[in-house]
Parts: C-alpha cells; structure tokens; sequence
C-alpha cells in the first residue's frame, strides 16, 4: 500500500511495559507540562552510581525546581534517593575527579552563583569559591586541587578584569541610556552589557585566581547556549583548551569559531585552528592526552554546515579528518575509556542515535536504534544514558552489555514519571514519498490516543523550526506530538528539504529556497499521506509551526491555503527584509536568503510572505515573545495587523515575559489552552 514505510513504534503500553488494559486516560499538555524532567546525567568513576538532576514543575509559583539524585548502578533494584543539598538550589553538577565529591554551582547563602562541594550523602555543602561574580560555568581540574571556570568580565589586557568589572556595575549611571559603538547590542532574549565570559583558575587551598584570556574579545562559554562543554582541561592539569569567536565588528556575520590553548598558568593563547575561517568547536582530550579532537565546519557563514571530526597529534601538530566521507554532522562527541576510538551523536533519518567511530580505521558503527538519545556515559560495564522518544520523555537507562545496540533489552533505572503506565498515547511510525526533485524525504504520522479503525479524525500537520532541524521520534516539551493524539488529532509531521539526519546535501537544498523546495516537500507528504492513512480527515486539518515554521504558515497563508481550516504562527517571519535588520545573527539571514539586504533586497523578496499577505485568507494564531531578538515581536505584530485589515478571522498572543520559546509554566498552560481552543474552534466539524 505505501512506498518505503516502515514501522517504527507501537503504543506506549508497550514501551512501557504495561499491559494496555492497565492505561485509563489519553496523555494531555496538562499531563505534559507537570512531568519531571530528567537531565545531567553523570557517572562516578569510583562507584557504581550515576548521579542526575529532576526539574519538577510548581504550577502555583510558576517555575521548575530541581533536585539532584542518584541512582546506584550495581545492583540497580535500590531506589534512586534525592539528595537533601537539593533543598538549597543548585545547577550544574558534576562529579569530581577521584569520583566521590559532588560539584555544583549555587547561590545558597543569598550572595552570588558560586562553586559548592557535597559528598556522596549529600546533607552538608561546603563553598569551594568565594568570587565577586557570578559563576556562569566550570570544570574541576584533574586533581581536583582548583576549576577552571567561566565569568562575565569586562575585558581588560592591563587590569585585573574581576575587579574592573566589580567596579563597573557598582559606579552610579548618569540616565537610563546605553550607548552602544558596534553589534551585537542584543542577543536572544539579552541586551548586551559590555561584559564577555573568560575563563579563570582557581586554586581551592590559596583562592588565587589566575585569568587565562585576559582582554580576550570573545567568549568562553560562548553566547547564548554555550556551557563547560566548549572548554576542556588536559589530563596533566596544565593547559587548558577552548572554542571560541573572535568579536570585533564583523561578530554578527561570522561564525568563525577556533580552538585555542591556554596555559592554566596564565600565559599566551596559542590559535590551533586559524588555517580554517569556519566553525572549529568541541575540543576532547584523548584519555593519554596527545590527541586533540574537535569538531569543524568547512564553510565560513554556514551555521548549519556539516560537522564533521579532526584529530590533531599535540606533539606534531598534525591534523587529519576522522571519518570524513560519514554523511553525518556529529552533535555530542567525546572519548572512549580506552582512546581507542570516538562516541558520538547525530541526526540520522527521524533518529538521534549514538555512534562509535574507530580511531585507526574511521569505521563507523550504531549503538543505539531508535528514539533520540539524550546523554551517555561510558562505564566499565557498558553504558548509561539517557533516551526519550516521541512518546516518553528522558528515561534513564542501563544497556544490557551483552547487545550489540544499548536501547536493545535496556533496563530502566528509575521510577520518575510511572505515572504514564496509566496514560494512553498516539501509535505513530514513519514512511517516506518523492519528494522535490523524486528524492526522498520522510515523515511521520500519529494516530490520536484512543484510535478506533474505520473513524476519521481531524489533523494537526505541524511543521518544523530551524530550518535545519527535525520533527522525529524525539519528544520535546514545546511541540509534543502526542499531546495533540491525546486531544483526539492525528499528526503529521514532515522532514522537508533542509532538515537535518539525511546527509549534508539534502539540508543544504532549502538556503536561498525557503518557501519552493520545501514547499513542495510539504504538500508531496501531505498529499501521501492523505492516501496512504484513511483516518487523516483532510477536510479538518490544521498547520501549525514555530520559527521557520511560523515562517512557513505565514508564507502557506498566501500560496497553499486551500487545505487548511485553521493556521497557527509562532514566532514566524513575515518580513523578509525587516527581519534582516532587526534579528542579532546577520550570518543566517544572509546566508540563507544568498546576500545582504542592502545590497540584494530582491533576494529577500523571492519568499517574502508579507507580499503574498493580500491573498490572506485562512484563519491564524499569531504567538509571539517580547523578548525574542532571533525573531522580532514586531514580526508577529505586522502578521497580526495584516490579518485583521484583511478581516481574516484572527487572534494574537502576546508573551512580555518570554524569548523565542514559551518556557514558564503558567506561560505554557496558557499556550496550549489557546492553541488547542483554536484548532477546536475551526477543526470540530467540517466547514
């Protein structure tokens, strides 16, 4: 009946375990939003014990609290027991190198986020930092005798930049204003405020603080998502080795990150990667420490290039690239225990899946099947990790050491979130049609919680943000496919053109073509999938998408609207040429539209949706954050006039609080109160 399909998942009773007479009522956003959510995992390496963080949700005072656990590996029958440091808030915990402390970042005793220590009882924490800033990231040293971590300076080649800066914030202004001499002046939801994230040694028994990036114009972590991940410290203790930009003028159009070294002495930076004017990121020490890893892009100005592996011999200064004929952009990388080879994870066909690549041969070879894999560790048993899919958040696992693939007969560790024993969800697999140019391109489709055969059921077709990403069999807390089977829609979701975990050409197709080639990707699997599925009711469906996606619904509003009964646009682009002004990253837009506005506005023009608003007719949502400089609030304001000018049926909610993503509780709750009243206003029956 259907070309290339296969089945991927079934219920979540099986998933689970659970016999299905055992599960009651469909899973909701409600459901959703009052989860744990399970993240930073990590593995003593003196102990069988695996120690993470649960985020829960406080509805009443709007936030997520967290607690820190741990779980014992061997056996794995005992409980997993929470942490009493909890109580005094914390982020970021890390083991320390012998295995039996823990780290973390906390402002428990009402002053600044500083570095604490706890044992293995966690009932009493000790400050281990007593620094006038904020901490903003940290790794112990290998001996554990100091950190290396990360503040906001003002930078400063002469002076000492922690007292500089103190100095700053504490001299009174004269007026409100900031005068600002070069971009960025914001950043995703942040103003800039003069200050870059630098690095510094801290010895724990003297408290010397030793600057290793003095008056350095960039920053480690870098902004706005980076953390510890962007830095790491050789196993001797003695050099410590970054990724970072450069800013000057140009930082908005340049994503020429490099790797540097550093001396944790303090001492002169030595660039490793210049020869390359592309993204160099992620640098991993080798367990011997004589082989640098990292990864690297090849084109200057693409932030979605391939990122593809090179090992560097410290001792020669050699490079080579590491399988580099894999057709895989490597997100995750780290060492093997025995240095023998690269574990690594990437995008692959609606997946994110963890990898093994061979040091001597490139070989590379799966490790895990199916779902998205959060977080691993290597252990001398084998691996714990953390995998969700489309229908179960993060799950802490351990592999069974005698599969070839680690989500193969794996044992859940923990009780968090049993409740879902209870909760149906939508079955859901993934097929594929020609798409642009007969290549193909995949999808996937879900039938609503509580599906009877022979019934058809309104449609929720939800398209994808980016442009290079993916809806897969991933489960995310902001557009979660089976909260809309729970509220009885079927869903489809399609991996159009530019999506990412189909090779490097296939996500380079969409730049410069945002609203042809994948257009016609979208109304391919549309059209596929309203044969291949008799359930989908095409005359109750509606779109839906975020970013390039709301972008995608405001560009269908004017050039597919006969499908649809009802659109929803969150933080979509409406105008092509103002958006190219007013977003922080000027690298994307240009790239993506093939110039610079000023110099080829009709390049921002060939997929521009406000010129097509006129022919607007279609009922829209327009959502949209006063804090999101990615994509302006006013981008949402112009859809929103341009709907109600038209007289189109519409509405607009407007979030002062909130970026570029909806994340505060209450927030959420209202999102999906309004998203869901919408679709039943205009999908409940046929119009």
């Amino acid at each position: 009946m259907m070309n290339h399909r296969c089945t991927l998942a079934i219920a979540a009773a099986l998933l689970l375990g659970m016999p299905a007479q055992a599960q009651q009522a469909p899973f909701t956003f409600n459901d959703m939003l009052l989860l744990d959510r399970i993240s930073g995992l990590g593995v003593s390496s003196a102990h069988p014990y695996a120690l993470f963080t649960v985020r829960s949700t406080d509805m009443e005072k709007n936030r997520g609290v967290r607690s820190l656990w741990l779980k014992r590996l061997d056996p794995p029958a005992e409980p997993e027991l929470r942490l009493p440091v909890s109580d005094g808030g914390f982020s970021n915990a890390q083991w320390g190198p012998d295995g039996k402390a823990i780290y973390f970042l906390s402002a428990r005793d009402g002053g600044s986020n500083q570095l604490w220590r706890t044992d293995m009882d966690g009932r009493v924490a000790e400050p281990m930092t007593r620094l006038a800033l904020d901490i903003e990231a940290y790794r112990i040293t290998p001996d554990g005798t100091g950190a290396v971590v990360a503040l906001a300076v003002i930078p400063s080649e002469t002076e000492n930049e922690i007292a500089l800066t103190t100095r700053r914030k504490a001299e009174p202004k004269a007026g409100s204003g900031t005068l600002y001499d070069r971009v960025f002046v914001r950043r995703w939801d942040t103003w800039a405020d003069g200050t870059r994230n630098h690095l510094f040694h801290v010895d724990f028994a003297t408290g010397t603080v030793t600057a290793l990036m003095p008056g350095f114009d960039g920053d480690v972590p870098s902004k706005p998502f980076g953390d510890e991940g962007d830095y790491v410290i050789a196993p001797d203790g003695r050099t410590v080795y970054f990724s970072a930009r450069l800013a000057g003028a140009t930082e908005p159009w340049s994503t020429n990150f490099d790797v540097y070294s550093a001396p944790i002495i303090g001492g002169a930076l030595t660039n490793l990667t210049a020869a390359n004017k592309a993204w160099d990121a992620s640098p991993r020490l080798s367990p011997d420490g004589k082989t640098l890893a990292y990864k690297a892009m090849k084109r200057p100005g693409f932030e979605a290039d391939r990122f593809e592996i090179q090992l560097r011999d410290l001792a020669t200064g050699q490079t080579r690239a590491l399988a580099a004929t894999w057709d895989r952009s490597v997100e995750q990388l780290e060492w093997s225990r025995d240095g023998g080879s690269l574990l690594v994870t990437a995008d692959d066909v609606g997946r994110h899946r963890l990898f093994r690549i061979e040091l001597t041969s490139g070989a590379v070879t799966p490790l895990s099947k199916d779902g998205h894999l959060d977080a691993f560790a290597e252990t001398a048993k084998g691996f714990v990790f953390l995998k969700s899919a489309m229908n179960s958040p993060s799950v802490l696992y351990a592999a069974n050491p005698k599969a070839k693939l680690i989500d193969e007969g794996a044992t859940n560790l923990t009780r968090i979130n049993a409740g879902l024993k209870d909760k149906v969800f939508g079955a859901y697999e993934q097929f594929s049609f020609p798409g642009w140019n007969n290549e193909t391109v995949h999808g996937y489709v879900v039938k609503p919680s509580g599906y009877v055969e022979g019934r058809k059921y309104p449609v929720a077709f939800l398209i994808h943000g980016g442009p290079q990403g993916s809806f897969g069999d991933a489960w995310s807390y902001r557009w979660n496919a089976m909260t809309y089977a729970g509220a009885g829609y079927a869903v489809v979701m399609i991996d159009f053109h530019g999506s990412t975990g189909y090779g490097q050409a296939f996500c380079d197709a969409i730049s410069q073509h945002w609203g042809d080639r994948p257009l016609e990707d979208l109304q391919k699997g549309w059209a596929f999938a309203l044969e291949a599925y008799p359930f989908l009711d095409g005359d109750r469906a509606a779109a839906l998408g975020a970013s390039y996606g709301g972008f995608m619904v405001n560009w269908i509003a004017g050039n597919w609207k006969e499908p649809w009964k009802a659109l929803v646009s969150h933080c979509g682009i409406f105008d092509s040429r103002s958006m190219a002004l007013t977003t922080e990253e000027i690298w994307f837009t240009e790239w993506e539209n093939g110039g610079s506005v000023l110099e080829h506005p009709e390049k921002h023009d060939a997929f521009n949706p406000s010129l097509h608003a006129k022919d607007w007719s279609v009922p829209m949502l327009v959502i949209h954050g006063e804090l999101d400089y990615r994509v302006p609030v006013t981008q949402g304001i112009a859809a929103f006039t341009a709907l109600q000018e038209k007289g189109v049926p519409s509405r607009l909610l407007r979030f002062p609080d909130e970026n570029h993503w909806v994340l505060k509780p209450q927030n959420s709750r209202q999102w999906h109160d309004t998203v869901f009243g919408w679709l039943e206003r205009w999908t409940a029956s046929k119009r």
